[in-house]
């Protein structure tokens, strides 16, 4: 590529609502003027509401994979994503006529594409690489109803931290569709516990009647000093259809790419201390959701 570019990885368990983000800030950036060109990754979806500018259908489809290779589901999604490693040139070609652009990457829901399968990651390092220079930042969406659960919120703990292990780049943690966060169930805690991921003992003091974590209390207080020792995991919070958290969202995802710094021959000193003059304090942004979302 040309130039330096920036973009963001858009990735998350099935449902947690990355094709409607993608979509909701393609629009966004529209709004404010931000050039912005949305890439499919997923080779199984066929409903997309975005104008998509790259689509990896028209490389490889799941459909055609499990019916020339007698694969299931799964199985034809891992082959799809090791044919987009080999065929990576393709990807670039299409990335290449879009110069300048910010990019969108709707990537599949299998969780495993992002904990431990390869494929995608070494696509993803291939455009992070000197050679091509792509600055990315993850950006991992759960769905916000799991903090009402305490083995969900543990899962989704433990997923998070495997993702951003195994990914490698600058990462932020979502908590996606505030808007219907208590549907089922209302949170034990505060807002600002689940996103700063507080004290865990308090999660499992919470739920000891739970039979469930009653019967494995032992097993949750290991995963749960495994994800305190790593001290990695937080969370931004986000409603789709709210401006004000689209906008809150951009600005931490480009802090994280240094998309709000330029490239390297624009940086200076006063851009790094107005935008550390600019920062918004977490608390107040944890305070002011659970005042919005929660009962």
């Amino acid at each position: 590529m040309s130039k330096t570019s920036f973009g963001q990885l858009v990735i998350g368990p099935p449902g947690s609502g990355k094709t409607t983000f993608c979509h909701g800030m393609q629009q966004f950036m529209k709004a404010i003027g931000r050039e912005c060109c949305v890439v499919n990754l997923d080779p199984a979806n066929e409903f997309i509401p975005y104008d998509c500018d790259i689509n990896i259908n028209e490389l490889v489809t799941v459909e055609d994979v499990m019916k020339h290779l007698s694969l299931g589901p799964n199985g034809g999604l891992l082959y799809c994503m090791e044919y987009l490693r080999t065929n990576k040139h393709w990807l670039l070609e299409q990335m290449n006529k879009f110069p300048g652009r910010y990019f969108l990457f709707d990537c599949p829901g299998q969780v495993e594409i992002n904990t431990h399968h390869t494929a995608l990651k070494e696509v993803l390092d291939h455009l992070t690489s000197k050679e091509v220079e792509v600055r990315l930042t993850a950006v991992h969406l759960v769905d916000a109803h799991y903090c009402a659960d305490a083995s969900k919120f543990i899962a989704v703990l433990l997923t998070s931290l495997a993702t951003m292990l195994h990914i490698g780049l600058p990462h932020v943690n979502v908590l996606s569709k505030m808007d219907i966060a208590e549907e089922y169930g209302k949170f034990p805690f505060h807002l600002e516990y689940y996103t700063e991921v507080l004290d865990l003992n308090r999660l499992l003091e919470a739920d000891k009647d739970d039979p469930f974590m009653k019967k494995f209390h032992s097993l949750n207080q290991k995963l749960c000093s495994v994800i305190e020792d790593y001290s990695l995991v937080s969370f931004s919070t986000l409603d789709v259809q709210d401006k004000e958290s689209m906008l809150n969202l951009l600005k931490e995802i480009d802090k994280a790419n240094g998309c709000c710094f330029g490239t390297v021959e624009e940086r200076n000193i006063q851009k790094l201390l107005s935008t550390a003059v600019g920062a918004d304090f977490q608390f107040y942004k944890s305070g002011a959701g659970h005042e919005k979302y929660m009962s």
